[in-house]
């Protein structure tokens, strides 16, 4: 129910009680609106209760639509389609279905440190992504300077793989490991 739904976000903490805008609607809110309607409604609301695998299909999408990243969780064969919809979706997998069975504990506070490691390795990639092309554009310029100059090729392929594998090696490992940081 709605009501028992907006209880347990006040107390987690998803619903704030000063807020003014509706905070949780059930189904059948959703069922009486055009995508349209729906996708201008969705950021004034919190929660949604007792809600079909079509609403939250609709939801997704509605979100997706305003150009947000939308993640979704889900524990059963009705979460599949809006798990398979969103840009993320997270399957709790102790009390769910065969279908929908990623996460191991069911604990909402492991869909945090796993978006959090996530970001983590992704910026680790970038580092290294730059220090490797920063790092080898000088090779570069000079063998496509030295082509088209017509000079000699001023590096062997052999030269410069070994050149890549002494000086770009082990720091790009360096900054692809590097530990977990809270600015990324």
């Amino acid at each position: 129910h709605k009501i028992t739904a907006a209880a347990i976000a006040k107390e987690v903490g998803i619903i704030d009680e000063n807020d003014t805008d509706e905070m949780a609607v059930d189904g059948s809110t959703i069922d009486g609106m055009t995508d349209e309607e729906l996708e201008d409604y969705v950021e004034k609301v919190s929660v949604y209760a007792r809600v079909t695998p079509e609403h939250k299909i609709r939801i997704v999408r509605a979100w997706q639509n305003k150009g947000k990243i939308v993640a979704m969780t889900g524990d059963g064969v009705n979460d599949a389609p809006a798990l398979k919809q969103a840009d993320v979706g997270v399957a709790m997998g102790q009390t769910g279905s065969e279908v929908a069975k990623v996460l191991t504990d069911d604990n909402f506070a492991t869909i945090v440190k796993a978006v959090s490691h996530g970001r983590n390795i992704y910026g680790n990639i970038r580092k290294a992504i730059q220090f490797l092309l920063s790092g080898n554009t000088a090779g570069i310029i000079v063998v496509l300077l030295a082509s088209l100059a017509g000079l000699p090729l001023p590096f062997a392929p052999v030269h410069l793989l070994f050149i890549n594998l002494l000086t770009d090696s082990l720091p790009a490992i360096a900054l692809g490991l590097e530990p977990h940081s809270n600015s990324v």
